[in-house]
């Protein structure tokens, strides 16, 4: 052991006796995903864990924020009902009960996946676990020794040093803790969580202004799904300001005063910090030897690092920050492990959704990033206004299609309500290197949204319909 740990160790009343084949530091998607599959491969499993298992994802993230997406869908749909002769009353928002529903939500999958873990006889070690060395990690007044270590700690919001936090000025978690809704509404960031967290505050009835300081929304995205949500998100009356730089905030008792370089300033009720989540750190992160890169932990294709006998998933690895990539590595890890041979997980095969209204979903490459790898590409776009379905939800968006030239599909990019549904197949067209002509024969049933995947490589193959092409 290490000095560190021999120090550590003198403090302890007794020894711990049990050696563990995997002791995981954190139980988010990446830990638990690590842990439950260890378990089922007949390993003994240690998981650590400050606050609750299913970590940010389960408690602060993914479900929390989908459930209020879906109560602001609600919303929405009572709000237009009259347009398809349903007269409903103004919706009234009240966060309180939101909040009571949200959190039912993410109670019930909490008990189901305690009972998983209990159940795969996983020790749940509770308390923050610091690293001493590969082999021996403290919790409180224990010492747990394993023969390989799993770095699975997540992510924290990213906070501006020169913006400090406050009842008006927000991060996500902030958001989520709101009990009144505010008239005016900033929020400092157009990436995933900024458009979720704006769409979500527009369909309660704030007004939302999108501060992004790239020249596009989503700009990880392919510029056409860019360009169809800001048109979208125009008509639903959430403004941005894009290639926008904040030169100071201000805050009264009322309001927040944003200041912009060579723009008007905006005076808004609510700010929501939105520019991305880091790391979170890993204590004792030093004994390990390990150089991380602003935060992020360097992995081989396996997520080994390189110290012998540890590994690091999830957000803590540099990449899309995902849950279900978190909860794939860790399956991967558990499986290496355990001796297995695991195919590595290829990162443009991971599908991607933005639940914001209309939804943004996307697999493979953008037609840029496919150009630069390929060369000669070719793609189209279907127009959801051809769909049945996406006609009978009034919404509108496009589906996205990048191929290989005379070669396989390696890009499928979609915009509209409810799209992240149709992901699944995207996948599988994008991983099993699907050509169009293999697609086209499919039959998609009607009248569904799924038919537009149809319709796209029906008009990709040389076969449009309901298409020009």
């Amino acid at each position: 052991m290490t000095p560190a740990a021999l120090e550590h160790a003198a403090d302890r009343t007794a020894a711990d006796p049990v050696v563990y084949d995997v002791v995981i530091l954190g139980a988010g998607s990446g830990g638990y995903a690590c842990a439950l599959r260890a378990a089922q491969l007949g390993l003994r499993v240690a998981l650590v864990e400050r606050d609750k298992v299913g970590g940010t994802c389960l408690h602060q993230g993914c479900i929390p924020t989908k459930a209020m997406l879906h109560a602001a869908e609600v919303a929405d749909t009572a709000r237009h009902s009259s347009s398809v002769g349903v007269d409903l009353t103004e919706p009234s928002i009240d966060l309180g009960r939101v909040a009571a529903y949200r959190q039912g939500v993410v109670d019930r999958l909490f008990m189901g996946l305690t009972g998983l873990i209990v159940g795969r006889g996983i020790e749940v070690v509770a308390g923050e676990g610091r690293v001493l060395d590969a082999h021996h990690v403290a919790v409180g007044d224990r010492v747990l020794q394993g023969r390989n270590l799993v770095l699975a700690t997540g992510s924290v919001p990213k906070t501006i040093a020169s913006i400090p936090l406050s009842d008006r000025v927000v991060t996500s978690d902030g958001a989520l803790a709101l009990t009144e809704l505010p008239e005016r509404a900033a929020v400092l960031g157009g990436g995933v969580i900024g458009v979720e967290f704006a769409s979500i505050l527009r369909s309660f009835g704030a007004e939302v202004t999108i501060i992004e300081a790239l020249p596009r929304l989503i700009a990880a995205e392919d510029p056409a799904l860019s360009a169809g949500l800001q048109r979208a998100f125009r008509q639903r009356g959430i403004a941005t300001r894009l290639g926008a730089r904040v030169a100071a905030v201000s805050e009264s008792e009322a309001e927040v005063r944003i200041e912009f370089e060579g723009a008007e300033p905006l005076v808004v009720d609510l700010l929501l910090i939105a520019v991305g989540r880091g790391p979170a750190p890993v204590p004792g992160l030093e004994n390990l030897g390990l150089e991380s890169d602003r935060g992020f932990i360097p992995v081989d294709q396996w997520c080994r690092t390189t110290t012998p006998d540890v590994y690091a998933v999830g957000d803590l690895v540099a990449g899309l920050q995902l849950a279900h990539r978190g909860f794939a590595q860790g399956i991967l890890v558990a499986e290496v492990i355990a001796g297995r041979t695991p195919s590595p997980i290829a990162e443009h095969e991971i599908p991607r959704v933005t639940y914001c209204e209309p939804e943004v979903a996307s697999v493979g490459l953008t037609e840029a990033a496919a150009r630069e790898q390929y060369g000669e590409i070719e793609t189209i776009e279907y127009n959801l206004a051809g769909n049945g379905k996406s006609q009978i939800l009034q919404t509108r968006g496009l589906v996205k299609l990048v191929r290989v030239a005379g070669g396989p599909v390696v890009g499928v990019h979609m915009l509209g309500s409810r799209v992240g549904e149709q992901i699944g197949e995207a996948q599988l067209i994008v991983a099993w290197q699907a050509h169009p002509e293999d697609v086209a024969p499919l039959l998609h049933a009607h009248p569904t949204q799924n038919e537009a995947l149809g319709e796209a490589h029906l008009a990709l193959a040389g076969k449009a319909l309901h298409a020009h092409g």
